[in-house]
């Protein structure tokens, strides 16, 4: 299957700080990408390079085959970057009216507006409206033109809980519909609720590109929870990494529980389970921060 984009041992520096170190990233049609990394890790780069803003130090980008530097290329990418200007004098309408106006083949705006929970908001100055909304409408923008491959940075920042499911639902349908998805998100669990595969970037390198769950596999790590009055003396079993409130940080599960049923100690409630998307990241960029 042909990429829509890639970046082929991609270097990008900023004066002495390198933002990213020889990337090389293939984004395949028909799937949810999630991008995570810790500030500065280097995803916004990686955005702004896709999306033809910033120039490589070394290597190469291509996207749909061409320059992403040139306006014809650009044709079937949306993107919503972290910072959004939005005109304030202008109605919601309007704005959704003038960007659409830019592609051959764009998204009505009342089929738009409904998708992204903005019908109400059509006559609305963008200057009246809350930090969530406008940030409702510079998404529901990224798929005006009926996009091929959407990139989005921090989609849902200053959304309240509903209102971020409610995108994540949009954001769902959009896929089915046939758009690519490449996204960042502070929201751990967004990252789990919506990709299907998950880079993770550290020091603007690439640490982990798989599987939503085989990047969690990837932690090296279970997580044994149970009560017990020798808790204490459990926690100093062999193959206990490290403690966590009443959780235990295991590498090998089984052999730890063989262990804990031949120690004697008396325990009750015990639950085995892997690690989250949250765990296995901290665990991913601690173990090359401990490296570097």
């Amino acid at each position: 299957m042909t990429p829509l984009a890639t970046l082929d041992h991609v270097t990008r520096r900023f004066g002495d700080l390198v933002a990213l170190d020889d990337v090389s990233l293939a984004i395949e049609p028909g799937t949810i990408l999630g991008l995570l990394g810790p500030n500065g890790a280097g995803k916004t780069t990686l955005l702004s390079l896709l999306s033809g803003r910033r120039r490589v130090t070394s290597g190469t980008v291509r996207l749909f085959g061409g320059d992403p530097r040139e306006p014809r290329t650009r044709v079937g990418l949306g993107s919503t970057p972290q910072e959004t200007a939005l005109p304030d004098a202008l109605r919601v309408r309007e704005v959704i009216d003038f960007v659409g106006a830019h592609f051959p083949q764009r998204v009505p705006t009342g089929e738009l507006a409904e998708e992204f929970g903005l019908t109400e908001l059509l006559r609305r100055q963008v200057g009246s409206l809350s930090g969530g909304q406008k940030r409702r409408l510079s998404v529901a923008l990224a798929f005006v033109g009926r996009p091929r491959l959407v990139l989005l940075d921090e989609p849902t920042t200053g959304l309240d809980v509903d209102a971020r499911r409610t995108l994540w639902a949009a954001l769902r349908r959009q896929h089915e519909a046939g758009a690519t998805v490449v996204l960042t998100s502070h929201y751990l669990e967004e990252i789990a609720a919506l990709a299907e595969r998950v880079v993770v970037v550290g020091q603007g390198r690439v640490l982990a590109d798989d599987r939503l769950d085989a990047v969690l596999g990837l932690a090296g790590q279970r997580l044994v929870s149970l009560s017990s009055p020798s808790f204490a003396a459990i926690a100093a079993l062999p193959g206990v990494h490290r403690v966590e409130g009443s959780t235990l940080v295991v590498a090998d599960s089984d052999r730890f529980v063989r262990d804990l049923v031949a120690s004697g100690l008396p325990f009750s409630d015990l639950a085995v389970r892997g690690a989250t998307l949250e765990e296995a990241f901290l665990s991913l960029t601690t173990a090359q921060e401990v490296a570097a």
